[in-house]
């Protein structure tokens, strides 16, 4: 069968990782500003500075999502560019940016799905406390405030934050990504409860904000585990394993998913944390769980689990010369069934892929064209799983695509390109890959194509 008649397929894309202008018009810096500048910190020493000079470029950018026929763009709005400091003064500029970038899209046929924040936190926040301050939710609510009103008679789908283990993990516990912080577990911890608080403060202002009627979600890390073969032992032991703490850290699901979705915090997470758990109040968690739309994922590789003695999760190392991005994640296609099933089976809500991709080594050819096979076989594989997981009764909304353009990808500079438009970045020229192509076919036959090859 085909994909429902209603299905979203889309590309994604984060403000820091595309827009340039990292200074102009009245943005403040951010987090990921003040990273670019530490020594070593980025590959090669690259900045997003300039990225994709997409803040120059929107229009042409958008053309080119008409030309693939998306359905949907998962963009995300700078927070800083939007208010300098952080909460106060609204700068228009910035604002009026992501106005032309709503109106544009729509024009083009192409549904804003707008997530508030991608990582890039306003420095001045962050000289303040950041994440650490418990005033983190009330500033996050007070933005969220001034792009709803400004967005929300032509924005309908919304996602709070994008990929909390990240921003939180890397970010303070790490120090790989921005603010580049290597704190104690405890400290870890607070940043990551502030953050949750953020999120069910956002859902409370959007629902009492919007001008058209919201759909709202959440896009963390689809943490996922794929069964090691059919074996119903396995299965369990599967889903047991990707919904569990297992070391204290932030790679994980439930600690991040549970309190928004179910209202409380997993026991073995209390138990593995311990002390380093901040007092958790009854408001909080209402707080943080606020009714939602849909979940969305972000699903890029997983593990192979078996059941041990008793039924326990085994990992299964994948074989030696298993398939590899560029990124040196393992190629796993299934992720796409088991994700969505296990992820609706425990949290009962609808599910959007909200990112999905591979990242090649990809240039422009003697002909002109950027001949990716890759990334079509990539992505045909995983498509191919989650119709499965759709036909098996997954209510699994829409498909966003990592990435719609080559873009700066955080502490590996522009060196991964995980987009379907290349980007040539000394001359900021777009190449439609070939797999851009394809997917516009994949697009206009509402996922047929994917069956002809």
């Amino acid at each position: 069968m085909t994909f429902p008649a209603d299905f979203v397929w889309g590309a994604a894309a984060a403000s820091y990782q595309i827009e340039g202008a990292a200074a102009e018009d009245g943005k403040g810096p951010s987090v990921w500003d003040m990273m670019c500048r530490k020594d070593g910190a980025v590959w090669e020493g690259q900045t997003g500075d300039v990225a994709c000079d997409h803040y120059h470029r929107a229009a042409e950018d958008v053309a080119l999502m008409k030309e693939i026929g998306l359905k949907g763009y998962r963009l995300s709005i700078s927070w800083p560019r939007v208010m300098p400091e952080g909460v106060g003064a609204v700068n228009r500029k910035g604002l009026d940016f992501y106005n032309r970038l709503i109106d544009d899209l729509l024009a083009a046929g192409v549904e804003p799905w707008v997530t508030l924040f991608h990582w890039d936190y306003p420095y001045a926040l962050y000289c303040r406390g950041g994440w650490l301050n418990p005033a983190s939710p009330d500033w996050f609510a007070e933005y969220t405030q001034v792009v709803v009103e400004a967005l929300s008679d032509r924005v309908t789908h919304w996602m709070t934050l994008n990929e909390p283990q990240c921003f939180v993990g890397l970010g303070h516990q790490t120090g790989r990504h921005a603010p580049g912080d290597r704190l104690g577990f405890t400290e870890v911890l607070r940043a990551a409860h502030h953050a949750l608080l953020a999120h069910g403060r956002a859902v409370q202002t959007i629902r009492e904000h919007a001008k058209a009627a919201p759909i709202v979600g959440y896009a963390p890390v689809g943490q996922t585990r794929v069964p090691a073969t059919d074996d119903p032992a396995d299965i369990e032991a599967a889903r047991r394993s990707m919904f569990s703490v297992e070391q204290r850290d932030c790679w994980n699901d439930t600690w991040f998913m549970d309190p928004v979705l179910l209202g409380r915090f997993p026991e073995d997470g209390l138990a593995l944390f311990g002390d380093a758990v901040p007092t958790i109040t009854d408001d909080d968690l209402a707080t943080m769980c606020q009714p939602l739309d849909f979940l969305g994922v972000n699903i890029y590789s997983a593990q192979r689990i078996r059941a041990g003695r008793d039924g326990a999760p085994e990992r299964v190392p994948h074989p030696v010369g298993h398939p590899m991005t560029a990124f040196k994640w393992f190629v796993v296609p299934e992720i796409l069934y088991w994700g969505p099933r296990f992820f609706h089976e425990r949290y009962d809500l609808p599910i959007v892929v909200t990112e999905n991709g591979i990242s090649c080594t990809d240039w422009i050819a003697l002909d002109g064209r950027v001949h990716d096979p890759q990334r079509i076989d990539y992505v045909r594989r995983h498509l191919l799983n989650l119709e499965r997981a759709i036909d098996d009764g997954v209510p699994v909304r829409g498909y966003f695509l990592w990435s719609i353009m080559d873009n700066f990808e955080w502490a590996e500079g522009v060196k991964e390109r995980f987009g379907i438009i290349y980007v040539d970045y000394p001359t900021q020229e777009r190449v439609l890959k070939d797999s851009a192509h394809w997917y516009r076919d994949v697009i206009a036959t509402n996922g047929a194509r994917l069956h002809k090859d």
